[in-house]
Formats: structure tokens, C-alpha cells, sequence
């Protein structure tokens, strides 16, 4: 049955369901097409279908999906308004050492605070992460958003947020499908930062399809890529949301999108999408549909987040 006719049907909206999803139609899609945009309604739907189809359709991702947060990552906090030895004394009040250096891109075995010409204010600083490790790592980013914060640093639309997260173990087919599902899913991470920072409006985190003229030729980039030195050389800039120019010197990905902010709560929640986005393609290829990959909390996270940035 085409959708068309499933949909003029007399089925009950569970059987149209589970021919819609029979179909390769996602949950977000269904929820749109037979349930007013209820989202909880679709997904419990599609709970008993998986369980009762042995494989999914080819151009669906709904594999079970455990996750395990312990890839290595780091953070970038770019901020103003207080002096560098304001906040040296706020995180060894927090039990970390925070090390005030020129500007460079080595990794080092403690925090960091440097400068950074892109922000705007007075006493603009980028600190910056050593090398972190799953919930221990979370735990000191909340010993540092707590000195941040004692020590008055503040953010603007000129600052932002980034996460690097180590991928050497990733294969090129496995990046390719992590870009390839950013591209699919941007307008819900664009639905969680301001304005700013959305589709082309920011000069350094442009939308990953700004290597061509359209989503469908920069797919068609990607997919052509032989290596990942090869996937690498498409980007010329790392201005991007997704910038993979950070493998060469470090073997990691960086998500640039994130806005500016010293809360614990939002770092942490976006540092837990993105892990999972990594995780998830990885062991199951291409997905088009975000909630694949998210447990029940980061899914009313990203829709309250949504509500809260509407205006």
C-alpha cells in the first residue's frame, strides 16, 4: 500500500502506523501524519512494531542502541567580563589548575586560559579542557562552570561552546555517516541554539552543507570521499559545526554550534548528544531522525530547549 492509501483507510491509527513504519517512515513522520505532531504517541507505537519485525526496512535505523560514555573529549568555553587571575583563583578554589598561556592548539595535561580575538567585551578568554574521560570528565566541568561562575565570567553572541571528541577508532564510512546524519538532523540542533548560530548566520560554525551549492551535491561530496584524508580535504575551512580539520593534528571531531554558556546543564546535556551521535552511527550507520539516538531525557531536553528559543 502507498501512504496515500493507507492514510484514507479505515485502519485504526496503530495499524496505519505499523504500515507507515513498514514503509521505511520514520516516528517523527508518522507522529505528523497520523497523530497531530504527537511524537510519545508514534514512538510507543513504533515500540511494538520493532518488536515485532525481525529486521528493519534497509532506509531505516532503529537498531537497540546501548550507550557506553567513554570516548575521551575536551571543551572550550569561550567567555568575558573577568581577569585571568580571577578565574586561576576560582578553579583552584574548585581543586583544578588552570594555567594562563598565549594562544596555541596543544593539548595539555591541565586547564587552560587563553586569549581569543573573536570575542567581544572586555577580558575576552577561551579556557579550555585537558583531555576527559566519560563521568569523571563531567564532574570536572562542573567544578569548572562553579569557578566560572564565582568568578564572574559572562557570555554574549560573540562566544561560544565546542567539544572535541577522539575518533581515530572511527572507520571512513563510519565518519561519513556521522556527517552525513548531522546534515539530516541540523534543524533540531539549530532548534536548540540561538539565532546566531543557526543554518549559514555564523561565521565560525557554518552548516556542513556550505561545501556546495545544496544539501543533495554536499551528500554527494561526501559520499565520494575514498579516505578520510580525502573526506577531510572537502572542508576548507574549520569554520563549520561539525569540523573534522581537527583530526589531522588531533584525531578528534569538533562540534563548534553550541552557544556560549557557563551552565552545567546545558554543557552537559550537549556533550551527552553529541557522544551518543557518535556512538550511534558507529555502530549502525546513517540516521535521519535524532530521537534514535537520545534516551527519554535528552529528548524533553531538546524539545524544552526548543520551546525556550522559540521566540
Amino acid at each position: 500500500m502507498t501512504q496515500e492509501q493507507i492514510l484514507v483507510s479505515n485502519f485504526t491509527k496503530t495499524k496505519k502506523a505499523f504500515l507507515l513504519f513498514d514503509l521505511g517512515y520514520t516516528r517523527t513522520q508518522v507522529s505528523e501524519l497520523i497523530t497531530n505532531g504527537n511524537y510519545g504517541f508514534a514512538h510507543n507505537i513504533w515500540k511494538k512494531w520493532c518488536e515485532q519485525v525481525s529486521a528493519q526496512p534497509a532506509n531505516v535505523v532503529a537498531l537497540p542502541f546501548e550507550f557506553s560514555f567513554n570516548r575521551s573529549f575536551g571543551i572550550e568555553l569561550e567567555t568575558y567580563g573577568t581577569t585571568r587571575s580571577a578565574l586561576i583563583n576560582a578553579f583552584r578554589e574548585q581543586g583544578l589548575t588552570l594555567v594562563d598561556e598565549s594562544y596555541n592548539h596543544t593539548t595539555r595535561s591541565h586547564w587552560k586560559v587563553v586569549s581569543d580575538s573573536s570575542i567581544s567585551g572586555g577580558n575576552g578568554n577561551e579556557i579550555v579542557s585537558p583531555v576527559l574521560f566519560g563521568l569523571d570528565g563531567i564532574e570536572q566541568i562542573k567544578k569548572a562552570t562553579i569557578a566560572l561562575n564565582k568568578a564572574g565570567a559572562k557570555v554574549n553572541n560573540s562566544c561560544g561552546f565546542h567539544v572535541h571528541f577522539g575518533i581515530t577508532d572511527l572507520t571512513i564510512d563510519n565518519i561519513k555517516n556521522l556527517a552525513k546524519t548531522h546534515i539530516a538532523i541540523e534543524d533540531k540542533f539549530d532548534s536548540i541554539v540561538p539565532d546566531s548560530r543557526r543554518k549559514n548566520n555564523n561565521t565560525y560554525c557554518k552548516s556542513l552543507t556550505s561545501i556546495a551549492t545544496n544539501k543533495t551535491l554536499a551528500i554527494n561530496k561526501i559520499n565520494d570521499a575514498t579516505s578520510i584524508s580525502n573526506f577531510i580535504g572537502i572542508f576548507t575551512s574549520r569554520y563549520v559545526k561539525m569540523n573534522f580539520q581537527s583530526y589531522t593534528r588531533q584525531g578528534t571531531v569538533e562540534f563548534r554550534q553550541h552557544s556560549g554558556t557557563t551552565t552545567f546543564s546545558k554543557i552537559k546535556n550537549w556533550i551527552l548528544i553529541c557522544a551518543r551521535m557518535i556512538e550511534y552511527t558507529k555502530a549502525n550507520g546513517f540516521t535521519n531522525d535524532i530521537n534514535f539516538f537520545l534516551n527519554e531525557s535528552l529528548q524533553d531536553y531538546i524539545s524544552d530547549r526548543a520551546v525556550d528559543l522559540a521566540a
